[in-house]
């Protein structure tokens, strides 16, 4: 069975997180944590995009990554296509969050780190 077939069989309820998730960052981690630390499951989308200056790794490899951060806690990871959107309608039965970093996370930038910088 594939993870992708035990996440359609699971009952649970997850916390959706979709991205290119590279480098992999503090800021990421603590936008992760926002849920976990309220015992909410996580599933991280990784976008499977073609490989390039600003996101030189592959989709599995940034997958690997997530996976070993998170061996240990309630994080599941799947790739999914490029998106060019994310869309909704109106009674969707799920909540829209948006985490707000404070200062010292929303000052980190995945493109400074790989550029060399912080």
């Amino acid at each position: 069975m594939t993870s992708t077939q035990a996440l359609h069989q699971s009952k649970k309820q997850y916390a959706l997180f979709i991205g290119r998730w590279q480098p992999w960052h503090d800021g990421h981690d603590w936008l992760i944590r926002q849920k976990l630390d309220k015992g909410v499951p996580v599933l991280v989308a990784v976008r499977d995009m073609e490989p390039d200056e600003a996101n030189p790794y592959q989709a599995i490899e940034v997958l690997v990554n997530i996976y070993q951060r998170y061996a240990d806690e309630d994080v599941e990871v799947i790739i999914i296509p490029d998106i060019e959107s994310v869309n909704y309608g109106r009674g969707v039965g799920y909540e829209i969050n948006e985490h707000v970093p404070p200062p010292e996370i929303h000052e980190i930038s995945a493109t400074k780190i790989r550029e060399g910088g912080r």
